[in-house]
């Protein structure tokens, strides 16, 4: 009865396919957290979009013996060109979501990025994988509660620090805001609005009867959980609200980098969120080994430019000004042949976001392993009709192989699924 559906799974050709799939399984009230984005959705929208408004340009009568998918970013050697970006609230989506998402990343020889809004202990984390897991960087809690969470994370094994920096407030999340999430997780026997959010929870029950599988799973590895790698000076975890407030009382300044530098130490540090060219540097003046290109998935500002646009418009920058960052983006990645453009650029890999939520949402550990599946085959099915047999061609012929649309609109475009 609360099986989970392998055949569908096992049949699915896309991420899309996975998606569809994880709706099914997970309610709309918990889903919403892995499918919506700021204001509009203009940007999320934009992140995928812009993927598809770049056509490439194969060479024929290339064959070749064996790709090489491999890649060297952050001092770790990745046997993909992909990883998974930091993540929030894995746990709704399947019990001890954090662990099995970095169990999957080492089976497939690549990266977990842990967020600090995370449920499960990193210590789990970290003993999952065979792989390397990086931690990501909020100050919730102020410098004390970052300085604690840095340390853990390195007595952990946790091997690369991302801080993130464009989280200064919250987007502003009209979908989820609209759902209220948190009257459906609150008890009914205290505080006010009682009666209120009764009502509330009884008009979910279409949603949740037909999903008894998840509510089962959900319930089972404990429900609502903390935030359980952020640790006061009392030593208790940071309950499961007011991450907005907190995130606009501890914003990250140019001013935090020295002190995170130095509790961190001599392992990689990586800027997260950067839209500019004036970021990136002074964030390698700072001291920071690698930056990722990211607009938060179009959860931040609603209107910023698509994360492969910042890409597009930096990366050729950066080479001019000899720039020694490693560089990564997520936001928008959909497929392998979205991988593979974004490498194009030059970027050493890309991290998965919106996919690995839907692969652990639809399937846990069998959703995800198949997610990843599907991005692996068709990257390198993208390289071999590309012509192409490892990383470092997509970089030397990356402007060679990009070509953009001269078609106009937007009507050829597949339909916008996630």
């Amino acid at each position: 009865m609360f099986g989970i559906r392998e055949n569908e799974i096992a049949d699915a050709l896309t991420t899309a396919d996975i998606w569809k799939i994880m709706l099914k399984e997970i309610p709309p009230i918990a889903a919403e957290y892995f499918i919506g984005g700021a204001d509009e959705l203009t940007t999320l929208k934009a992140n995928v979009l812009a993927f598809k408004q770049i056509l490439l340009a194969p060479r024929g009568a290339i064959k070749f013996k064996k790709l090489d998918t491999s890649s060297k970013i952050f001092s770790h050697n990745l046997s993909l060109p992909f990883f998974i970006a930091p993540i929030g609230s894995l746990r709704t989506a399947w019990p001890m979501g954090d662990a099995v998402a970095s169990q999957v990343a080492g089976e497939f020889g690549t990266a977990m990025t842990l967020s600090t809004l995370s449920q499960t202990p990193m210590e789990d984390v970290s003993e999952a994988s065979a792989g390397p897991n990086w931690f990501q960087l909020y100050l919730c809690g102020g410098r004390n509660t970052a300085k604690r969470g840095i340390e853990r994370a390195k007595n952990a094994g946790f091997s690369a620090l991302i801080l993130t920096i464009d989280s200064a407030v919250s987007g502003n999340r009209i979908g989820h805001a609209r759902m209220k999430p948190m009257d459906a997780a609150d008890s009914i026997f205290s505080g006010p609005r009682k009666m209120e959010r009764a009502y509330h929870k009884l008009k979910l029950a279409p949603q949740i009867i037909p999903r008894l599988g998840w509510l089962f799973r959900h319930w089972n590895d404990g429900g609502i959980l903390p935030f359980v790698n952020i640790i006061d000076e009392e030593g208790k975890s940071m309950p499961y609200v007011g991450i907005g407030e907190q995130l606009s009382a501890s914003a990250v300044t140019w001013n935090d980098i020295p002190w995170i530098r130095d509790t961190w130490g001599d392992q990689p540090l990586i800027i997260k969120g950067i839209h500019c060219l004036e970021d990136a540097l002074k964030a390698e003046e700072l001291g920071a080994d690698g930056v990722i290109f990211s607009n938060h998935g179009g959860r931040q500002l609603g209107q910023a430019i698509p994360t492969l646009q910042i890409v597009a418009e930096i990366m050729p920058k950066l080479k001019k000004a000899n720039s020694k960052l490693d560089c990564a983006m997520d936001g928008g990645i959909r497929n392998g042949m979205d991988v593979l453009i974004g490498l194009s650029y030059g970027l050493k890999a890309v991290g998965l976001g919106r996919v690995v939520a839907g692969g652990l949402g639809a399937g846990g550990h069998m959703g995800l392993t198949k997610t990843f599946e599907l991005i692996k085959e068709d990257l390198c099915r993208s390289m071999e009709l590309l012509g192409v047999q490892d990383i470092k061609q997509i970089h030397d012929q990356g402007e060679k192989l990009r070509r953009k649309s001269i078609l106009s609109g937007t009507e050829y475009f597949p339909d916008f699924i996630f």
